[in-house]
């Protein structure tokens, strides 16, 4: 059994703008000045858009998953995804992560449709091979940090510098190639193997 999900790259550009926004947002939150506060800030070059966490998943699985889901990607247009806006799981007053991803009327627009149509067809293939479904809506989004300690300190400091209640102007995710990823945990935080992908 191997730990993996069904993610998209990220251009280097957008990884660059997004290491700049999370150097941004530690002088917003200054910094760890606290000792009750543990945040740990995602590698730029960790981060891609998960569109499906399948966790332990037995190596037979990946072939037919990768024929079936380049069926799917072939029956869907490339996605244009903005990433304008800075949010927070579960919400602002405690953070337990930190993300960037696109606007609330965006999410509500017909290209956001694509994406959720694309990502129900990948949630039933998912259920067909034998995962899990996943009963969470999906909401597109890129983790930049995730708060191990001092949620609500971190909160009252997101409220403060205002950090949530401007537009970004990030770049746009293109939803092109679908990856499977591995992810190898460890005490430095995850490894991730790029395992095949379909265009």
């Amino acid at each position: 059994m191997i730990r993996t999900f069904l993610a998209v790259e990220l251009s280097e550009d957008l990884r660059k703008q997004i290491a700049l926004v999370q150097q941004d947002l530690q002088v917003r939150l200054g910094g760890e000045s606290s000792k009750s506060v543990r945040i740990a800030w995602v590698q730029p070059s960790s981060i891609h858009l998960t569109l499906r966490f399948l966790g332990d998943t037995d190596e037979q699985v990946l072939e037919p998953m990768r024929e079936a889901m380049a069926t799917i990607r072939r029956s869907h247009p490339t996605i244009q995804v903005p990433i304008d806006r800075l949010q927070a799981f579960p919400n602002l007053r405690q953070p337990r992560v930190l993300w960037g991803g696109p606007s609330e009327p965006w999410l509500k627009g017909d290209v956001a449709k694509q994406l959720t149509a694309l990502h129900r067809e990948i949630e039933s293939c998912c259920r067909s091979l034998g995962f899990v479904t996943e009963d969470k809506p999906f909401t597109p989004h890129l983790t930049v940090a995730r708060i191990k300690t001092g949620d609500r300190e971190v909160g009252q400091r997101l409220v403060q510098s205002g950090a949530c209640d401007r537009a970004l102007s990030v770049g746009v995710i293109t939803v092109g190639p679908l990856v499977l990823m591995k992810s190898k945990l460890r005490p430095t935080g995850p490894v991730y193997t790029k395992l095949w992908e379909v265009a």
